[in-house]
């Protein structure tokens, strides 16, 4: 491709699509060909792109490099989203669908021991203040370093 830090992060995502399946295969016993696509599941592909990215950017271009700095940035946004966020989406899911399967003898205080995570998302208000935020912190310290 020309760019051997992609061609690395797609590579990383490609092995980790390809062993979900084996990793399904292995646990369930069952052929399910979706999972070479799949988001979820073992290993995270969202997490595997963006390390490969990372640490080839490390490796290139070195830890002190900004190029380094804002793939890890990256990495890290990108992790806890797949571990946190999505995380949550899941479980909300398999509860809806739960209870969508399960409706008629419903009986949720039986079932469920605790309340599930509702605040996973951000407003368009609060998403914008958090790149003010971000913006100013990232302008201003910029600024105030070169200035010392």
């Amino acid at each position: 491709m020309g760019n051997l830090i992609l061609s690395l992060s797609i590579l990383a995502w490609a092995v980790a699509q390809v062993s979900k399946f084996f990793v399904n295969l292995a646990t369930s016993g069952e052929r399910d060909w979706h999972y070479l696509l799949t988001g979820g599941g073992m290993p995270s592909s969202h997490s595997a792109t963006v390390c490969a990215c990372a640490s080839s950017v490390a490796y290139f271009h070195g830890f002190g490099s900004t190029y380094f700095a804002l793939a890890a940035v990256l990495a890290v946004v990108v992790m806890y989203d797949a571990f946190n966020v999505r995380r949550e989406t899941g479980k909300q899911a398999r509860v809806l669908n739960y209870i969508m399967k399960n409706w008629p003898q419903m009986k949720p205080e039986e079932i469920f021991d605790k309340a599930l995570k509702e605040l996973v998302g951000h407003t368009p208000l609060q998403v914008f203040m958090g790149a003010l935020l971000g913006v100013a912190v990232g302008w201003g310290g910029s600024w105030l370093f070169l200035r010392a």
